[in-house]
């Protein structure tokens, strides 16, 4: 049975978001792909009439977050103000606390450091983006982005409260 282009286009779009939160929450390798056709509310088996394989979805779910971060950024503006601004919403408890509501790159880049030329192609062309997106010149872009980057993962991977608070507010004054 064909489905309408709309609703076939809405499926696929809802098997991307499901599985960019899900990586993002619990990395590549501990995801399945039957867990994200069931947090999309779809079969396991109408999986494959959207995606060739697991590392496929893998690669639409990077593009998707790494389009999510980058039009976070735009929201901000590109001026002192603005990047000072989502400087702090990045670094804060709530983005620490949450990896599947917020940064691709702070959550995945580590598995995708040991994937695919492709996935690293998906995740080059999004981080592109979101140097666009910040703006300004192009080495501190580099810079502020990988500070914030540090920053977030720092404060996740430790388990004392305190320093992990002493990383995010450290982080938060140096870049803004």
């Amino acid at each position: 049975m064909r489905y309408p282009a709309e609703e076939t286009a809405a499926k696929h779009e809802r098997i991307v978001k499901e599985a960019s939160r899900l990586f993002r929450e619990r990395g590549f390798e501990n995801v399945t792909v039957e867990e994200v056709m069931k947090a999309a509310g779809l079969t396991h088996g109408a999986f494959y009439a959207h995606f060739g394989s697991k590392r496929k979805l893998q690669e639409a779910a990077v593009a998707y977050g790494q389009e999510l971060t980058a039009s976070r950024n735009r929201s901000y503006g590109a001026t002192n103000k603005g990047r000072k601004a989502y400087a702090d919403r990045y670094l804060s408890p709530r983005h620490r606390d949450n990896p599947g509501d917020g940064c691709t790159m702070a959550a995945l880049a580590q598995g995708v450091a040991r994937s695919t030329p492709e996935l690293k192609a998906a995740f080059e062309r999004g981080f592109e983006e979101i140097l666009s997106a910040v703006g300004g010149d192009r080495k501190e872009a580099i810079f502020e982005t990988a500070a914030l980057l540090g920053g977030i993962v720092l404060a996740r991977a430790v388990q004392n409260p305190q320093l992990s608070e002493e990383i995010l507010e450290s982080v938060r004054k140096t870049v803004s």
